[in-house]
């Protein structure tokens, strides 16, 4: 855990020690608010709730999230620092997870300070604020889904575009198995238990249910599994690329 947390610190630390990390904060901050008050019409609802501000979040962290995650291996092997930090006394499963542990840590902090939102939805009315909550919960796995997958990508490429357009065809795929259209396609010849297996991967039909207010164990057991899967590939894809 000790090589985890310092992974971690050095990986936090370097995206605050450049532009980057707070470039990305104000493009999601205003993301975020044009997506809540304008595109979701959060005054015209005339109704005091985040509905607006988290329907939209699988479509900002689609291109968001693996523009994080696109440099986290990539760049390492792009630089060759990849091979110094191999040589710390560090197992690639504890690099891996203190990498990611940063990216998730570091999105957090920008989804933390969307705060002002949840202040101006109790200001304005009398919102459900566990319903709020869990919506901020569901969010936050589900970049952590994301995150995995991109991070997953990029230690398959020394390139940070390839990793960043391969991470969001693969994640688009992640939320397209949710759609009507989708699931109907599958429904017109496929058995039941398939049509439900297709529906059961995608991001949006575990992130519905928690923004609705509704913390089902599944949701919470679909997005652990999903990320241990997904940082299980990664260690397996950087023990490949060491032994090459």
């Amino acid at each position: 855990m000790r090589n985890i947390l310092a992974i971690a610190r050095r990986e936090l630390h370097g995206y605050f020690s450049t532009p980057v990390a707070y470039v990305f904060i104000v493009i999601f901050l205003f993301l975020t608010g044009i997506f809540t008050f304008y595109i979701g019409g959060f005054y015209e609802r005339n109704q005091a709730d985040l509905d607006p501000f988290f329907r939209f979040h699988p479509w900002l962290y689609l291109f968001l999230i693996p523009a994080i995650a696109m440099r986290l291996w990539s760049e390492e092997r792009k630089t060759g620092t990849i091979e110094l930090l191999m040589t710390l006394p560090i197992t690639v499963p504890e690099a891996v997870l203190g990498k990611f542990l940063a990216a998730w840590v570091f999105s957090g902090i920008a989804l933390i300070l969307t705060f002002p939102m949840w202040i101006t939805a109790n200001y304005l009315g009398e919102p459900d604020n566990t319903v709020i909550v869990a919506g901020y919960l569901g969010s936050f796995l589900m970049a952590g889904g994301f995150l995995a997958i991109g991070a997953c990508i990029s230690a398959l490429t020394r390139n940070q575009v390839i990793a960043f357009v391969i991470s969001v065809a693969v994640c688009f795929l992640f939320i397209l198995s949710g759609f009507p259209l989708v699931l109907d396609f599958f429904q017109a010849w496929a058995p039941q238990a398939l049509v439900d297996a297709v529906a059961s991967l995608s991001f949006l039909t575990h992130f519905e249910s928690l923004r609705k207010g509704v913390i089902d164990l599944r949701d919470l057991v679909y997005y652990a599994v999903l990320i241990s899967f997904w940082l299980y590939a990664n260690v397996v894809v950087i023990e490949l690329k060491k032994a090459d």
